[in-house]
């Protein structure tokens, strides 16, 4: 069992991403994360950040980590999920490291502030309970599908007009 965790904590490590299997939802969401003194960090809900819906109630979540290098699989297992409340030691602690992790943010004053008002930190703390190891294949997982969305292409390709074509394209 020991290797299985240290097969968890390297790729936790080295994935900034991982894919939650929460309750209610037909299919794992990608989850942004950050590794920290055993356990991994999840930030969700508020304006501008991750929708997780049903992480912040849940008991335990269902957890994917995937090879940095070739984006299958590597271990799936069931992590104890707990909130991290603000004003405690623990959340001085590790909301800085999120901030210093979180990319693409609208403005990064105030940020803590903000996410002690709207949103809400979550420890994702690995069980014993290892569900896929290396070396089994998971049938399910190779047929996730991408959740649906509204964005979309502006439609087709632009046409070189009176240029030569390559060979390659003839």
């Amino acid at each position: 069992m020991g290797e299985l965790k240290a097969l968890v904590e390297e790729a936790a490590k080295k994935s900034g991403l991982m894919w939650l299997h929460l309750p209610g939802l037909p299919q794992p969401r990608a989850a942004w994360h950050v590794w920290h003194d055993g356990a991994a960090y999840v930030l969700t809900g508020g304006e501008g950040e991750q929708p997780l819906p049903g992480l912040p109630e849940a008991d335990r979540v269902r957890v994917t980590l995937r090879s940095k290098d070739k984006g299958g699989r590597l271990v799936s297992f069931v992590a104890a999920c707990e909130q991290v409340r603000p004003g405690t030691d623990l959340w001085d602690e590790i909301t800085p490291v999120l901030a210093k992790e979180r990319l693409n943010a609208a403005t990064h004053e105030g940020q803590v502030e903000r996410w002690a008002r709207e949103s809400y930190v979550v420890r994702l703390t690995p069980t014993d309970e290892v569900i896929e190891a290396p070396g089994r294949y998971d049938e399910d997982y190779a047929a996730v599908r991408p959740v649906p969305t509204p964005a979309a292409t502006a439609g087709p390709p632009p046409r070189l007009v009176g240029g030569r074509r390559r060979r390659a394209d003839r």
